[in-house]
């Protein structure tokens, strides 16, 4: 696995036209970072209202999918979902209608592994390479051309999308084959969402106590700019256990005791407080075993007295 920053690593030919199908609050950000690309942008969106400020700009309009890719040898996709991906792709007016060998389609959507690598063998039997490629940053991300991107595909097709994804990434990892990409974006979401979930339990104890859990917030947004939030952890190459005499042993057994005394500390206000707080519970359990220095005193202690 490889990760860029935009402007490393060898370039693409800039002649290349660049196509973009799907101009809404993702894509039109994006695709906005590719009105100065030297070679050109086609752009295609459902609703023609959405071309307009693009054309002013100096793009070129397309009806259909099929004239973009009569443009365009890549083109970024970025619908709604695996059935608009689909028809975007392979429809009557689609793509492969009239796309060129050598052609990389870009599939930014967040969608099915299995519609990823189905699409791209079918695209394979023309000639053209079909990438999966979502991204991460939100509407934000996308304003400020901060995105990660996370590619699945071959090496040849990662490097005719490095630079032009440049333009809107700060991040572009080649995260594997095919489907690699939204199995990467897959699991960054499951953290993402599970995240808030505990953010709303810690919400409901701080309530319980009588706090402002909007200064809470404020809090928690300021420390995780500075610390990292959840991905300060996520340093190893392997979840396997870690042995004593590995440097990371230390590292993350200190961070498990931090953690498992603090996790104590906010269910005793919890059983206080009489607020259930299953998350805490689970992590403190779960800490140490996930870091892979096994389970602190703490937790020993809790499951002990909780029996």
């Amino acid at each position: 696995m490889t990760a860029a920053a935009p402007d490393s690593g060898s370039h693409m030919n800039t002649d290349t036209t660049i196509g973009y199908i799907g101009l809404g609050n993702m894509g039109a950000p994006m695709a906005t970072r590719l009105l100065d690309w030297p070679g050109g942008l086609v752009v295609c969106d459902a609703r023609a209202e959405a071309t307009e400020p693009f054309t002013a700009a100096g793009a070129r309009a397309a009806a259909t999918p099929a004239a973009v890719a009569a443009e365009a040898t890549v083109i970024s996709v970025t619908v709604l979902d695996d059935a608009q991906v689909r028809d975007v792709v392979a429809g009557p007016d689609g793509i492969l209608s009239t796309a060129r060998p050598g052609t990389v389609i870009a599939v930014h959507s967040t969608i099915s592994d299995v519609t990823a690598i189905d699409l791209a063998q079918t695209c394979a039997a023309s000639g053209i390479h079909l990438i999966d490629a979502p991204i991460s940053g939100g509407a934000p991300g996308a304003q400020q051309g901060r995105l990660a991107v996370m590619v699945g595909g071959s090496e040849e097709a990662f490097a005719a999308v490095r630079e032009p994804f440049g333009r809107f990434a700060e991040l572009v990892v080649h995260a594997g084959e095919v489907g690699a990409g939204t199995r990467m974006k897959l699991a960054r979401n499951l953290l993402h969402f599970i995240s808030f979930t505990a953010a709303t339990e810690a919400q409901r104890l701080a309530e319980a106590a009588g706090l402002d859990i909007r200064k809470l917030g404020k809090v928690v947004r300021h420390t995780d700019a500075i610390t990292g939030g959840a991905g300060a952890i996520m340093l190893r190459e392997t979840t396997a256990p870690v042995a004593e005499s590995d440097p990371w042993f230390s590292i993350l057994s200190h961070v498990r005791n931090l953690g498992e005394k603090d996790l104590s500390l906010a269910l005793d206000l919890g059983e206080r407080l009489d607020v259930d707080l299953p998350l805490a519970t689970r992590a403190l359990s779960g800490l140490g075993p996930g870091l892979g220095v096994g389970a602190g005193d703490l937790s020993e202690t809790f499951e002990k007295e909780h029996a």
